[in-house]
């Protein structure tokens, strides 16, 4: 199992201080001695968490929001990491490929390790409208994000690579500066549709699977992510394919369910700006349900039932405190990826 966790950024983050004070600063200028704070929060949070022992960092992306841009964060943080690979945000639409592609390689070269891109094909049509671009729906959205994948693997891989497809052409495109490695950034992707697992299966390299939101309870929920795997396995088989798994639960630690759940939820309330009961439903309901909130034994317990499924990233979501990141990382992450096996510590 690898463990993951998100840049702390407003759009991504809760009970975080320092998102919220970066939305109430982000109309106006920064004192003369300070750098934005969601910024200064990302280098020492993830800084903690590249010592000991997480090894994926998302940096996700809202054009419209009080954001700092994914690209930006990334390449200003990630060539910091001994440990954490960055894995960046990346909206088809809105980027030209041959210009993601030559960002990719660029972070990927100067990051001790790879790159990787989460591919997000798109809901927000006024975001997409503001920066140039059009929310596609249906299958169109897929082919163009299939062709997308496939100018940047072309680019990756050959010394020149043209392509005429529906939504994108390119003649003799070239990149002078190559991957880091032979094996060119893995791409991440989420789905939940039928043509959208579909586009997993034949496209991408890992899936983010998403969590069943009509689930009643943990053990519901696992039948049905239980299925949701079958029917990739079945679908990458079909189409020759390896497709990883990962999964992004809440993760929270506590002497019991209720007191980590409680502790949490107050912490929330504490620093949001927005004190919207419904948004924290929206964002907890899944995270009780997917079993990660409670001592560390059950925690643990839990993850090792998906492991079991065949899911191989773990990307946390979490208060985002350099306290808490270690104590998870003491309780959950190293006894998996440290000496003596996970098995053995959950015992």
């Amino acid at each position: 199992m690898q463990f993951g966790l998100y840049c702390p950024i407003p759009m991504a983050t809760v009970g975080s201080p320092e998102a919220a004070q970066a939305v109430a600063e982000a109309l106006g200028p920064l004192p003369a001695d300070r750098r934005d704070a969601q910024y200064e929060h990302a280098i020492e949070l993830l800084g903690a968490a590249d010592k000991c022992g997480f090894g994926l960092t998302l940096f996700a992306e809202r054009h419209l929001g009080q954001d700092l841009a994914a690209w930006v964060m990334a390449s200003a943080i990630a060539p910091r990491f001994e440990n954490i690979k960055p894995l960046v945000a990346v909206h088809p639409g809105l980027w030209d490929p041959v210009m993601i592609a030559k960002l990719a390689v660029s972070l990927d070269r100067i990051c001790r390790k790879p790159m990787a891109i989460n591919i997000v094909n798109g809901w927000y049509d006024e975001e997409f409208k503001m920066f140039g671009g059009t929310v596609l729906q249906g299958e169109d959205r897929y082919r163009r994000t299939t062709e997308f994948i496939a100018i940047l693997r072309g680019l990756w891989s050959n010394e020149t690579f043209s392509y005429d497809g529906e939504h994108y052409k390119l003649e003799n495109g070239r990149l002078l500066v190559k991957p880091r490695s032979e094996h060119p950034p893995e791409i991440y992707s989420v789905s939940r549709s039928d043509r959208g697992r579909q586009f997993i299966a034949e496209e991408c390299d890992w899936w983010f699977i998403e969590f069943p939101k009509e689930a009643v309870d943990t053990d519901d929920l696992m039948r049905q992510l239980e299925a949701s795997v079958a029917d990739m396995n079945r679908r990458q088989t079909a189409s020759g394919r390896k497709v990883r798994y990962a999964l992004n639960p809440f993760v929270a630690l506590g002497t019991d369910r209720d007191t980590a759940l409680e502790a949490t939820v107050e912490r929330i309330f504490k620093h949001d700006p927005d004190k919207d009961q419904r948004k924290v439903k929206q964002r907890m309901l899944p995270a009780l349900k997917a079993g990660c909130i409670g001592t560390p034994e059950a925690v643990r317990k839990q993850i090792g039932r998906f492991s079991d499924l065949g899911i191989e990233l773990t990307l946390c979501k979490m208060i985002p405190t350099v306290e808490n990141i270690e104590h998870i990382a003491r309780e959950i992450v190293q006894p998996w990826t440290g000496g003596g096996g996970f098995r053995q510590a959950a015992e």
